[in-house]
């Protein structure tokens, strides 16, 4: 069995699997299939593009695995910001959340499915409840666990917006907030996990969520903390340029019932 084909159906690019099976009559090396051989590589075409595809009915395709499943990756980070530190100084920070869903124009996502979350964010403090002179935190999770510790991720796509080179700030429906990732924690201990908002006019904000419950192990005390009592960074940017999500690709692959490439014969 060897690849031999590619075809697209419904917008998903297919490798076709055929069993390697000749009609007696056929010649040990037709132009067919050497046409196919030498374009699978190269070039996605239609079933009633390539005679291969209509001629070699004697092959049998066994399975079907489409490659293009979309999931889409939003992420940011200090560099994409002007940045202005009103409490504490926090002007380091990165953020990556890979959406398990594909992004789709006029649709509103709060708290959508996703696979993971990373983040990193770091800076120095002054007369804070933790009481810490600074702090580096950096948290990796499912996307279950992310929504279990209490934190939650909220926007809307306007519709028409166009995805082709991502989505941009100014693709976000709303006239004050348009994009909420609130990373908040409930009883794990830890003081500093953030809430970034992004607004419309390309203003925003970074600071320390509202916290609470588990006792954190340097101060051994519970932590109770509001929004912004140990840091507060104002955000600026361009909603035009801010990029949130450039498109990628995860292959997942899907067998599909077996079935005779005759089948897929057309008219010219």
């Amino acid at each position: 069995m060897a690849l031999s084909c590619w075809v697209r159906a419904d917008h998903v690019l297919y490798p076709l699997y055929f069993a390697n099976r000749k009609r007696q009559s056929d010649p040990p090396e037709d132009h067919e299939a050497r046409c196919c051989r030498a374009d699978h590589k190269e070039e996605a075409f239609t079933v009633n593009q390539r005679p291969c595809l209509r001629r070699r009915v004697a092959a049998v395709v066994v399975a079907m695995f489409p490659l293009h499943v979309a999931a889409d990756l939003l992420s940011f980070e200090a560099a994409d910001f002007a940045l202005n530190p009103i409490f504490s100084n926090v002007v380091t920070f990165q953020f990556s959340i890979n959406i398990a869903e594909e992004l789709i124009a006029g649709t509103a996502y709060t708290d959508p499915a996703l696979i993971n979350v990373e983040y990193k964010v770091s800076g120095t403090l002054a007369g804070t409840p933790s009481g810490f002179p600074a702090f580096a935190l950096e948290r990796s999770m499912g996307g279950a666990e992310f929504y279990a510790q209490g934190s939650s991720l909220a926007f809307e796509i306007k519709a028409g917006a166009n995805l082709s080179d991502g989505l941009q700030v100014s693709e976000l429906a709303g006239v004050d907030r348009v994009f909420l990732f609130d990373a908040r924690e409930v009883g794990t201990g830890r003081y500093h996990p953030p809430i970034v908002e992004l607004n419309a006019d390309g203003t925003g904000l970074i600071r320390n969520s509202n916290n609470v419950g588990g006792i954190n192990p340097a101060t051994n005390m519970e932590v109770d903390v509001d929004y912004g009592e140990e840091y507060i960074t104002e955000l600026s940017f361009d909603p035009a340029t801010l990029t949130l999500v450039d498109k990628v690709t995860v292959r997942i692959p899907v067998e599909i019932t077996s079935f005779e490439i005759e089948t897929l014969k057309t008219s010219n």
